[in-house]
């Protein structure tokens, strides 16, 4: 089932700039990992903020179940339907793990009896201990920080989930690990993953890649 329909997407930096993306149009479904490559400048980040809705397009639309998503509450559509997890983290330092988590949830306003236990249990389904997840943030690894990441995201149960180059500063190692969490997420939930990215290893280990070049529609490879 589609979870996004783009159509006709464009995107310029200003009235007059060279558009950055140029009359894209595609579906991305539920449960399956998508993988965005290109070069730089190839528009791959401005594709996540559109979805994010965090930018506007400058010509055609997004929906998201069938929903324009200019017609969804933004502040609903990113705390309870699309989950972003960028490339730095965006992790509260002062935190811990766990702390990031429940604060996630409340943002979210979902209700639920006892957050702190819902936190060790969502770090936990993604391979951080409890005596991790009661760490601050500036304490944990590269890869330990990614997967409180990932945890953060899940604790609003979003059906997307937009990932920025989310193994750029981890090891290869974890890098498999990351994506594997990704594919338990697809596979058991249903939830459509959609990743950009220049490793070769995650556009291996995704169910469908596409090539975004300058000013031209997604290419599938």
């Amino acid at each position: 089932m589609s979870i996004f329909t783009l159509s006709n997407i464009s995107y310029a930096y200003g009235n007059k700039a060279k558009e950055v993306l140029s009359d894209l149009n595609y579906k991305f479904e539920e449960g399956k990992i998508y993988a965005i490559v290109g070069k730089s400048g190839a528009g791959k980040t401005t594709l996540l903020s559109l979805l994010s809705g965090l930018t506007k397009p400058t010509k055609g639309t997004i929906q998201f179940d069938e929903t324009n998503i200019t017609r969804i509450n933004s502040y609903k559509y990113r705390s309870q339907f699309v989950g972003v997890i960028f490339q730095s983290y965006n992790l509260l330092p002062h935190l811990t793990a766990a702390e990031n988590v429940v604060l996630s949830i409340d943002v979210s306003g979902k209700k639920i009896e006892n957050k702190k236990m819902k936190a060790l249990e969502l770090l936990e389904s993604v391979g951080i201990d409890e005596v991790t997840a009661n760490r601050r943030i500036l304490k944990l690894s590269g890869g330990e920080q990614q997967r409180v990441a990932i945890a953060r995201t899940l604790s609003y149960d979003p059906k997307v989930i937009l990932a920025d180059e989310p193994t750029g500063n981890v090891d290869g190692e974890t890098e498999k690990n990351i994506m594997e969490i990704f594919r338990k997420l697809v596979v058991v939930e249903q939830k459509c993953v959609i990743i950009v990215t220049h490793s070769p290893e995650v556009a291996r280990m995704s169910d469908v890649v596409y090539e975004l070049k300058k000013s031209e529609s997604l290419i599938n490879v």
